[in-house]
């Protein structure tokens, strides 16, 4: 399931272009329309993890989900003071179910290898595996849904549901309800509407992080809810991880290294950080990796994403993991977590046709420049300079 819902998202050209529309849209029921779990077996999880019936917790509680997805579904619920609520809860047995799939999981992307030669298996096993792991832990992603919350409590295009924390617990998390429109009820909206979405989208997942040093590594079709208002919420905090300013300087200076063509600046950035040899013949094959992951972020131009990028991407960076010297290639986490949010965030834009100079955002944290756009202009009158970017690499 995860494997489909990472492939409703991005574009490794696994079917002919004519079909691919349609391959997607089925994929994507993955994305919140998985099989259910009964109510029974639903309330016995949630009633054993508060310490309480149900009916002492929440005033009621819906029995059919508004959404399923791999480990968990999520129910609407009425607490006792009227609130409406989002209850997440984790099927049973998922966790010692998961254990033994994972063993069988090699098995399985034996298939991709075979329709996406070059692509590397082992890697996206190992990275399934991590993933799926830190989503079992609903405390852990709790706590960041609630840090997300606070930082975006009254921004004025982008919310984050605000957790009840008194009811989230090992398998449970209850939020604020959100009602809004999916991914798939927007594609065909016009495209200046789409366009500012996508903005909106580029400044949640990669100038977020760099502000407030939160990193969610998740754009995920079934993670983002469209409002009838035109803001957007974020759910899903599951895949996350909190940035030192160290770490955010040294994503700054590979990814000014990556905009000024300079392969020893930025061989530089990655070899200090030990993630490299220090052999000067692998700057400029790692250069060519980077650009073709960051490029279009970093082109003075409009821009129009092609969801057919994330497959150029993938095969890029996986040429350059078999390449000879990049064997021992470990990058860090915030890094890999970084790439990985841009190869997904494409998937999501190019679905959207958006188009846009995109270095106009990006030059606000890269640059410490001015905002660019109306949007960029009301975010940095809210933040009104708290979470301010790191514009200068540290020694």
């Amino acid at each position: 399931m995860k494997v489909g819902q990472t492939l409703s998202a991005v574009d490794l050209g696994l079917v002919p272009e004519e079909v691919r529309p349609e391959f997607q849209e089925i994929l994507a029921t993955l994305q919140q329309s998985a099989e259910p779990v009964s109510f029974k077996a639903i309330t016995k999880v949630v009633e054993e993890d508060l310490g309480e019936q149900l009916k002492e917790s929440f005033a009621e509680f819906e029995p059919e989900p508004i959404a399923a997805a791999s480990i968990g579904q999520v129910h609407r619920a009425t607490l006792h003071d009227g609130r409406s609520v989002a209850v997440k809860v984790q099927y049973p047995g998922i966790a010692e179910a998961i254990h033994a799939d994972i063993q069988n999981l090699r098995l399985g992307l034996k298939l991709l290898s075979v329709i996406a030669p070059g692509i590397d298996t082992g890697e996206i096993a190992q990275e399934i595996r991590e993933r799926v792991t830190e989503e079992l832990d609903y405390e852990l992603e709790a706590a960041n849904h609630k840090a997300m919350a606070r930082t975006y409590r009254g921004h004025p295009f982008i919310t984050v549901p605000d957790v009840v924390t008194s009811l989230c617990r090992e398998r449970v998390i209850v939020s604020e309800y959100v009602d809004g429109a999916r991914f798939a009820e927007i594609k065909d909206r016009p495209q200046h509407e789409k366009n500012r979405l996508s903005e909106i989208l580029i400044r949640f997942y990669l100038n977020g992080p760099l502000r407030h040093r939160l990193l969610n590594g998740d754009p995920h079709p079934g993670n983002s809810l469209f409002l009838a208002d035109g803001r957007v919420a974020f759910i899903d905090f599951g895949f996350f991880k909190r940035l030192s300013d160290r770490e955010v300087a040294q994503l700054l200076a590979s990814t000014r290294a990556t905009y000024e063509n300079d392969a020893e600046a930025l061989f530089a950035v990655i070899s200090d950080l030990g993630a490299l040899p220090a052999d000067s013949s692998l700057a400029e094959p790692f250069l060519d990796t980077y650009q073709e992951i960051f490029g279009w972020l970093l082109v003075d131009d409009a821009v129009t994403v092609d969801g057919a990028m994330t497959g150029a991407m993938m095969r890029s960076y996986m040429r350059m993991r078999r390449s000879e010297g990049f064997e021992s290639l470990t990058l860090p986490a915030e890094h890999f977590v970084l790439m990985r949010a841009v190869m997904l965030l494409i998937g999501l834009l190019g679905q959207l046709g958006a188009t846009g100079r995109w270095l106009d955002v990006a030059r606000e944290w890269l640059f410490a420049e001015q905002p660019a756009t109306e949007l960029g202009r009301l975010e940095a009158e809210f933040f009104g300079g708290r979470h301010e970017y790191v514009t200068e690499v540290l020694a």
